[in-house]
């Protein structure tokens, strides 16, 4: 196996693994939203229940949002190792032009696991402001207080 092969198999499985994460993340932020839209509060005698059942795929969403850049940063890393040693190997002159074309390539990884990163938090930060909303207005039903 040559080291364009191996470059190709961290390139397509960071990009996959970080494609599956954000489909994951839409997913779950959808059905959170019409969960959200379609809950009844008076279905709710305790309030530790409303809260497992409003919190549901909460923390996938923020693991997804912390993790996709460190993803993201393990590819680039992986890509640039690649690129030096591939650069070790030959005999001939350093092409300045290449190595900036696999260096700059290198951090589309990085860039990758941003984009998945920065929706995935606001998603996250949105549907967490709405389940504490939720809760707030359980416990006016409810007349409890915090």
């Amino acid at each position: 196996m040559g080291i364009e092969s191996i470059k190709n198999i961290v390139d397509y499985g960071v990009i996959g693994l970080l494609a599956v994460l954000s489909v994951m993340t839409l997913a779950y932020a959808i059905e959170r939203f019409f969960y959200f839209s379609k809950i009844n509060l008076r279905n709710y005698p305790n309030r530790k229940i409303l809260e497992l059942d409003l919190s549901r795929h909460l923390g996938a969403i923020a693991t997804i949002g912390s993790s996709a850049p460190y993803i993201g940063l393990l590819g680039t890393v992986l890509a640039i190792i690649l690129t030096f040693y591939s650069l070790g190997e030959q005999n001939s002159a350093i092409d300045t032009a290449r190595i900036m074309k696999h260096l700059a390539l290198a951090l589309k990884a990085t860039a990758a696991g941003l984009l998945v990163a920065i929706p995935a938090t606001v998603l996250y930060n949105i549907l967490m402001d709405k389940a504490d909303r939720l809760i707030t207005q359980w416990e006016i039903l409810n007349g409890s207080e915090r």
